[in-house]
């Protein structure tokens, strides 16, 4: 190494552009010259392997190679080679045996920026590695960005702890040894990196949370679409466009809803009532049975029933005369045997599923009869029209069959009253 330092001291000496005499600021030449010849040897290698390197990625049909041109990995991952070869050529620059403390220092430098490189380089990589598996079926889904952060923060703990152990001259285990005695006071600091890894592998596990999914969770107000998952945050685009960030752990620890079930199946439920007056429900009368044979949906409806009750009554003997004695029909039963062909009859409603027309407990506001049906399209603006358009129809054909929707009494109705 010295009679190579001594002759490129000459040959720069004759070539006149150091002098004999000039001493230390002679080694600071020959560091430049180092650093210029390592800079050119750079610029041939990266002419040389990022053209190659592009060349065959455009000719194959693969995203990976793509993405790799694309986000510069290949030109991050060059930057080592001038480090690496400054540190070789520095003894040239600086013996050991004349100036050791500069050697020692300069060659430190050159492994910090040497990992700092490796540390952007992996970092990059991983984020490569998410993009390509984020466009496959399989995992799109899949909340991946967590998993990829959590990677990433231990490699920048690992090279943190290299860099501070080339620095202070200690080896990396010994190191490790004393984080290991300050373990509470880690965990402490990174507690929500904990907590959100521990709670993104639950959600991953156990496939309770997806991007892409619609979930609601009251206490923290989100009502919307998962748009990302990551270590310390989950993201939550609102109806109103608003965004929500719950942590991880609370998914787990707290209840909330996710609507991904209802977006896979074959239909969204409707289950809406309407209270109907009391008051108002009586037996049919054959006049009212006559106006309703004229409607088509219930015209058999009222037929099948009428030769069942006649038939039952006859059976038994019971006096007709009173309306309380035998079975009849009232305009309630016939009115939700109505709802239920209507129901049926309309494309919209998905009749696979249940579909039906019951009564709630009465209460003081009426009895409520609930529609309880699943509507085929599940997208929210024709799903809230389709309901709608339903109990416009509801509301509008009640009357028909003798009923009262009940209402409480308002300042309008006082002053009809007061008018009459």
């Amino acid at each position: 190494m010295e009679q190579i330092h001594d002759w490129i001291y000459d040959l720069l000496t004759r070539m006149g552009l150091i002098r004999a005499t000039s001493g230390y600021w002679d080694n600071i030449m020959i560091l430049l010259l180092i650093i210029g010849v390592t800079v050119a040897i750079d610029y041939i290698c990266r002419c040389i392997f990022l053209e190659m390197f592009k060349r065959v990625a455009k000719r194959t049909k693969n995203q990976w190679d793509d993405l790799i041109v694309e986000r510069k990995i290949i030109h991050k991952m060059m930057h080592i080679i001038p480090a690496v070869l400054i540190y070789v050529l520095l003894p040239f620059a600086f013996l050991a045996e004349e100036t050791p403390v500069t050697l020692q220092l300069l060659r430190k430098l050159c492994l910090v920026y040497v990992i700092a490189v490796v540390l952007r380089f992996v970092y990059a990589s991983l984020n490569v590695v998410l993009e390509v598996y984020n466009q496959k079926d399989v995992f799109r889904n899949k909340p991946l960005k967590g998993f990829v952060q959590i990677l990433q923060v231990i490699i920048f703990l690992i090279g943190g702890i290299l860099i501070i152990s080339v620095l202070i001259n200690r080896s990396p285990v010994s190191l490790l040894a004393g984080l290991g005695a300050s373990a509470a006071i880690m965990t402490l600091v990174f507690k929500d990196t904990i907590l959100g890894f521990v709670a993104g592998i639950q959600l991953s596990m156990n496939d309770m949370l997806r991007p892409g999914d619609w979930i609601t969770m009251e206490k923290y107000g989100a009502n919307g679409t998962v748009t990302e998952v990551t270590l310390y945050a989950v993201k939550v685009r609102n109806f109103d466009n608003t965004i929500t960030t719950i942590p991880p752990y609370a998914l787990v620890s707290d209840a909330f809803q996710n609507w991904r079930a209802m977006t896979e199946s074959p239909g969204r439920r409707i289950k809406r009532s309407i209270n109907i007056d009391m008051t108002s429900v009586c037996f049919c009368t054959p006049e009212m049975l006559e106006r309703f044979r004229k409607i088509s949906l219930i015209r058999d409806y009222i037929e099948f029933s009428e030769q069942d009750l006649e038939k039952y009554n006859t059976e038994y003997g019971i006096d007709g005369s009173v309306p309380v004695n035998g079975h009849r029909l009232t305009n309630l039963g016939v009115f939700r045997a109505y709802l239920v062909r209507y129901l049926r009859s309309l494309p919209e409603i998905n009749k696979e599923l249940v579909c039906m027309v019951r009564h709630l407990q009465p209460t003081d506001t009426g009895i409520p009869i609930e529609l309880y049906c699943f509507s085929s399209n599940k997208e929210w603006v024709e799903y809230e029209r389709i309901q709608a358009d339903l109990f416009d129809h509801v509301l509008a054909i009640v009357p028909e069959f003798g009923l009262r929707v009940y209402q409480r009494v308002s300042g309008a109705d006082v002053v009809r009253l007061a008018k009459n």
